[in-house]
């Protein structure tokens, strides 16, 4: 079902360029490791469209650092443990939260404008933190001004080459199974070798499973596939995070990305209503509107589904006046646009996937299983998440597990600089012809998987659906790439392998935990499964390492 490369090629015939540290992704977490190798070798920085086309970009709420007068790295540890639901790796978790506040501070040198009030940094609170530790900018707009700060010094470096519009399409492997490149289609739609004895994907998310998703159309997963045909294992796939409260709204904008509505909007005391104008959180859990994520986005359901009402709403009416468009003029601006004055009448909102908690296998340092291939950000799984991710703990996971990359890369690079294989194999040539000739509508294939897999494996999950699920991704599976594969076929079949393996797994845990809800195995079960699942190609089935 899973080929190790997506596309035919003959290695001799291609174009190669070479690096010493080669970074798939532009979003904080590629951008901040491309900038601390930079005194370190040459470092190629690739994006498959534009720097502002990630996730970075439409993080609104802020960045999780304990750097208040009350707060310590103890606090936020034991805060994101609690979100975690019993699978976060504690060492990983005390790398964050102790490291967390230098790299901050660092990101501020580097020229990102948080907003600040009288005594220091301006902070607020987000669900499932005791603290008030998020330091944000504009008010919401912290991944666009954090994007900006970044792409300025990353353009401004001569040792860093940034290339966008450049799809990096599959890891390249020696003989002996090193990363050593990245097999690349450029924008006149040839196929490149880029070599470096250090690959790092930092290539984000997978958002784009759903049919309703906050994340943007590059959101495909491909990192996550392209590591797991390098060989590369890939845990916790089943943990995913449905933002409680996406902008609801019919009409044309139907689709992805929804309009996010931060977090902090409730943060900062909007509460949340049914159709019927109850307040419905105080029932659901005792944080009511700052329950951690999982629990909020469940609860919303339920009230849907309770109400047969399409939305719930957010009330931010009891803010002082002109409080709400101060503080959040990027979300006062995006709903004033589609009709709905938040100042004066409720948001309707409704839950989108949003984050995907697993990944590619690491260890602290961002290392994975395969040597020479590293990983962080969204498309990688550190552990810190477990279960459940910690709201705004993301932004502060690329910063801090890049900065580790960067703290070992160059020992990889001088050790390389002193082996013989440094590439592939010059006479590979990759062809696969069992591969259908004819291409697929791939925008249709795609809107079935989104349809299939927010239908059978979204927010609440059970057997019958992941099985029909497990069917059609597996006749997919047969369908994509097809022979010379378009751009987006290729990012079909990162969808569909992606899509596979959260499926393969939710179907694997029969308990629920965090962002994975089994309302056919609704209990929380310790006993089985407090355990990671974990996946590499040459596996039919998940292997299980203990939490």
């Amino acid at each position: 079902m899973f080929p190790r490369y997506l596309v035919d090629f003959d290695y001799s015939k291609l174009e190669r360029y070479d690096a010493d540290y080669l970074i798939a992704g532009t979003g904080i977490a590629g951008l901040y490791t491309a900038l601390k190798l930079r005194d370190s070798g040459r470092v190629v920085l690739l994006t498959k469209k534009q720097v502002e086309d990630s996730n970075t970009e439409f993080a609104q709420g802020g960045i999780a650092a304990a750097i208040g007068p009350k707060d310590s790295p103890h606090l936020h540890f034991v805060d994101t443990l609690e979100a975690g639901d019993g699978l976060c790796d504690q060492e990983a978790v005390k790398v964050l939260v102790n490291e967390g506040p230098e790299c901050v501070l660092d990101l501020a040198a580097m020229g990102t404008k948080f907003d600040r009030g009288e005594d220091g940094f301006a902070l607020t609170r987000e669900g499932a933190h005791s603290q008030r530790r998020i330091l944000h900018a504009r008010g919401d707009a912290t991944g666009e001004e954090i994007r900006r700060s970044l792409q300025r010094r990353v353009e401004d470096d001569p040792s860093i080459v940034l290339l966008e519009d450049h799809f990096t399409v599959d890891v390249l492997t020696g003989a002996s199974g090193r990363a050593c490149g990245c097999l690349v289609q450029a924008p006149d739609g040839r196929l490149r070798a880029f070599l470096a004895p250090v690959v790092v994907l930092a290539t984000g998310g997978v958002g784009q499973l759903y049919r309703n998703s906050t994340n943007p159309e590059v959101a495909t997963g491909d990192g996550i596939a392209m590591a797991f045909r390098a060989g590369a294992e890939v845990r916790d796939m089943e943990f995913i995070q449905f933002h409680p409260t996406a902008l609801y709204h019919e009409g044309p904008e139907e689709g992805t990305p929804k309009f996010l509505v931060s977090e902090a909007v409730r943060g900062e005391g909007a509460l949340l209503i049914n159709g019927r104008g109850e307040r419905f959180m105080p029932g659901y859990h005792e944080r009511a509107e700052l329950a951690p994520r999982d629990i909020v986005a469940r609860a919303i359901d339920s009230e849907m589904r309770r109400t047969g009402h399409p939305c719930v709403y957010l009330d931010a009416t009891g803010f002082p006046k002109g409080a709400f468009a101060a503080r959040f003029p990027t979300i006062y601006r995006g709903c004033l646009e589609r009709g709905i004055d938040p100042e004066n009448e409720p948001i309707p909102v409704a839950p989108a996937a949003h984050y995907v908690m697993g990944g590619i296998k690491t260890d602290i340092d961002g290392r994975t299983n395969v040597p020479g291939l590293f990983a962080c950000g969204e498309a990688a799984c550190t552990g810190i998440h477990g279960a459940n991710r910690l709201a705004s703990n993301s932004l502060l996971e690329g910063l801090v597990f890049g900065r580790r990359i960067a703290g070992i890369a160059r020992q990889v690079v001088e050790e390389q600089l002193q082996r013989p294989e440094r590439v592939p194999d010059p006479s590979i040539t990759v062809a696969c012809p069992a591969r259908p000739a004819t291409h697929l509508d791939a925008r249709q294939e795609w809107r079935r998987v989104q349809d299939l897999m927010w239908d059978g494996v979204g927010i609440n999950r059970e057997a019958s659906g992941l099985a029909r699920a497990i069917d059609e991704l597996g006749r997919l599976g047969q369908l994509v790439p097809p022979r010379d594969p378009s751009r987006e076929e290729m990012e079909l079949a990162n969808l569909v392998t992606v899509a596979w393996l959260v499926t393969k797994a939710a179907q694997t845990r029969q308990e629920s935990r965090g962002g994975h809800f089994r309302t056919d195995f609704p209990e929380h079960r310790d006993d089985e499964w407090s355990r990671h699942l974990i996946f590499s190609r040459n596996q039919t089935e998940a292997r299980k390492e203990p939490a």
